[in-house]
């Protein structure tokens, strides 16, 4: 069963306000709390009990999966390994997630792994959204990696978010394209108090025509730490954009290590990184219409992290 601070996190990670239509698997402290299949998407439970299996038959279309976890339980660690069998010709949503509550003094903790492998011509839009709550002195850990090999002509969209509440966060992001294929991947993140948040993209263009825009946008508050490293490898005729854009705030500190690399002559790689302050005159402009200090720089940062 699933009780209210539990239906609280999903509410947060997948914005579920009820049972969601399609295919879904949600997991409760470490085990599975509810799960359906259709008629095209399957989810069946590794052997060893690691994780699950998610099998999208080809020409699949319009259809959506759910798999958020939530812990609310002080002191729980756990490991999860997911995969993901994208049939070609298939166009699907993903809304996956993490949502720890904590209000004990003992740490808790997620690692998961995804890993997708997307079909020829297949279309698929990822959203991974993390969060925080509670008010124990327990650490609020979530550690997510994702590895991505996508076939001749696919398409991926990844929405990653992290806004509130993870003290610490390792997230590792590796892929491989084939001819004709594109990955666009958009991270947003908010650290604040002592928080820490370090962001790892790899990512191989290795066939003729593919393409990647690896983009993240984040807040860095008082003394929380942050690292965004993205590294692109064109291994062909191919297009790689990576961007890294920052606030920072208080005593904060934020590190950007943009990599490319060319090893083709008509590779294509661009990368821009940015990190500074909120403009005072953007400040001053909003207390002018009457919001105070505070107000005026939630405002500016809810509208970078949108």
């Amino acid at each position: 069963m699933i009780d209210q601070i539990q239906k609280t996190m999903l509410e947060q990670v997948a914005d579920l306000h009820a049972v969601p239509a399609g295919a879904y698997n949600i997991r409760a402290n470490g085990k599975m709390a509810a799960r359906n299949t259709t008629a095209n998407i399957d989810i069946i439970s590794k052997e060893d009990g690691s994780g699950i299996d998610i099998k999208i038959l080809p020409g699949t279309r319009h259809e959506s999966v759910h798999i958020p976890v939530v812990l609310s339980e002080s002191g729980l660690t756990e490991s999860v390994y997911n995969d993901f069998y994208i049939g070609e010709d298939s166009d699907v949503v993903i809304i996956a997630g993490c949502g720890i509550h904590n209000c004990g003094d003992q740490e808790s903790r997620h690692d998961g792994l995804h890993r997708f492998f997307v079909g020829k011509n297949a279309k698929v839009r990822y959203v991974e959204k993390h969060y925080g709550s509670g008010d124990g002195k327990g650490g609020r850990i979530m550690n997510p990696g994702t590895q991505i090999t996508m076939e001749e002509g696919s398409y991926m969209e990844m929405e990653m978010t992290q806004i509130k509440g993870v003290d610490s966060t390792q997230r590792d992001t590796t892929a491989t394209l084939a001819a004709g294929a594109k990955l666009i991947i958009r991270e947003r993140l908010l650290t604040h108090g002592r928080q820490t948040a370090v962001s790892r993209f790899d990512v191989s263009l290795n066939g003729e025509d593919s393409s990647a825009n690896v983009i993240s946008r984040s807040v860095a508050k008082e003394e929380s730490h942050q690292t965004f490293i993205s590294r692109i490898n064109g291994n062909a005729k191919c297009a790689g954009h990576t961007e890294c854009d920052a606030i920072i705030m208080d005593h904060a500190k934020i590190s950007a290590v943009p990599e490319l690399t060319a090893n083709d002559p008509d590779a294509a790689l661009i990368h821009e990184a940015a990190i500074g302050k909120i403009a005072g005159e953007q400040i001053v402009k909003l207390m002018t219409l009457g919001l105070t200090e505070e107000e005026a720089e939630a405002q500016i940062v809810d509208g970078f992290l949108k």
